[in-house]
């Protein structure tokens, strides 16, 4: 959700994000445009009821429209920001990305050509981060981004249904027991009615969209997808190779369980996985932490991970401490050995918790069948 919307309140206003939504107005007989928000949309040939309404007030971002049009809406009071056409990207774009956008010409080209890779060159252009031209392109992009994800928790997908995180390491590989156990917790939470989210990226977090993708699917199918991608373990070396692998799963089940993956370009050497099937995809890093965070009403469980990980530990659990009864939610831990031990975040949670309410949402399990049960309470 819009973090822009959720801190500042702000008068009603109407998103306009179909030519169909657009021209049902129209047909309803509108007037005026006051208050609407049209974002990327080709208005050629819509001239005559753009004329004939109100513009006093209305929105039009990354929108194109028949010659002499815009400098008219500008005089009847409409607001205008231009189409952008020095950035690899739509910073007006009104949806989230699928896997197919992002990686579009994978199968016969190397990632490097890939959107997903053009738009992280972009970004990181020698003194890129401190121009106003590129900020402000990346701010507009993760506004309407945030626009896009509140929509998406309004949709039929959504409603009526928590939203469960898994977080984990980057690193765990394919074919390792680690990543087995994020798919099936995956495919467990999305078989159990769940909506499925994590952070969007490679490890534990594609294991989990991929359990969830192929929760419809037979406990062979499941199992040999499993084995195709151990085939080839991560990312690195070849990122198209770890791509093409995924794709490939995805082509051969084309309606999938649908689930949410929220990665940034920050991190550019973590590319998003292919199994989440509606991708967020952030520039800023702490807002695409603090969506993630605000989005999963049903829990978040944390597979074994380090430095990430812990840090979203944290920040959830100082969400969790600060917040009413209503809003604090489960935080399962699965892995005693890796959270007492090697990374002892389980004790300082336990501290933290003591005699606050949310001490009784805490967990520390050893499975991920266990760690189902406990949102199943």
């Amino acid at each position: 959700m819009s973090a822009a919307r959720s801190l500042h309140p702000s008068p009603r206003t109407l998103e306009v994000d179909s030519l169909d939504s657009f021209d049902r107005l129209v047909a309803a007989g509108a007037r005026t445009m006051q208050g609407w928000h049209a974002q990327s949309l080709d208005l050629r040939g819509r001239t005559a009821p753009l004329a004939a309404m109100n513009a006093q007030g209305a929105i039009f971002l990354g929108c194109t429209f028949d010659a002499g049009v815009e400098d008219s809406l500008r005089g009847r009071g409409a607001l205008i920001f231009p189409r952008l056409e020095a950035v690899p990207f739509n910073p007006y774009r009104a949806r989230l990305y699928t896997p197919q956008e992002l990686y579009r010409g994978i199968s016969d080209s190397r990632y490097e050509e890939t959107p997903d890779a053009r738009v992280y060159q972009w970004s990181i252009r020698p003194g890129q981060r401190h121009r106003l031209d590129a900020t402000l392109a990346a701010a507009l992009h993760d506004h309407s981004i945030g626009d896009a994800l509140d929509e998406l928790t309004r949709s039929e997908l959504c409603v009526g249904r928590t939203m469960v995180g898994v977080m984990g390491g980057h690193a765990a590989h394919r074919g390792s027991g680690v990543f087995e156990e994020a798919a099936l917790l995956g495919r467990l939470l999305a078989r159990d009615g769940r909506v499925v989210a994590t952070g969007g990226g490679p490890g534990t977090m594609e294991a989990a969209n991929l359990g969830a993708y192929l929760s419809a699917a037979t406990g062979q199918e499941f199992r040999r997808a499993l084995d195709d991608l151990a085939a080839v373990p991560g990312f690195r070396p070849s990122v198209s190779a770890w791509a093409r692998s995924a794709a490939a799963v995805v082509e051969r089940h084309p309606e999938g369980t649908p689930s949410l993956g929220i990665p940034t370009w920050f991190y550019g050497h973590e590319p998003p996985n292919y199994f989440a099937t509606h991708i967020a995809k952030y520039f800023a890093n702490a807002i695409r932490e603090a969506v993630l965070l605000e989005l999963c009403n049903g829990g978040i469980v944390f597979l074994p991970g380090s430095g990430g990980t812990v840090q979203e530990i944290f920040q959830d659990a100082c969400e969790n401490y600060y917040g009413t009864a209503e809003t604090i939610m489960p935080m399962v831990l699965v892995g005693q050995e890796h959270w007492l031990r090697r990374y002892p975040a389980w004790p300082l949670l336990q501290s933290l918790a003591a005699g606050r309410r949310m001490e009784s949402r805490i967990f520390l399990v050893d499975t991920v069948e266990e760690a189902l049960a406990v949102l199943d309470r």
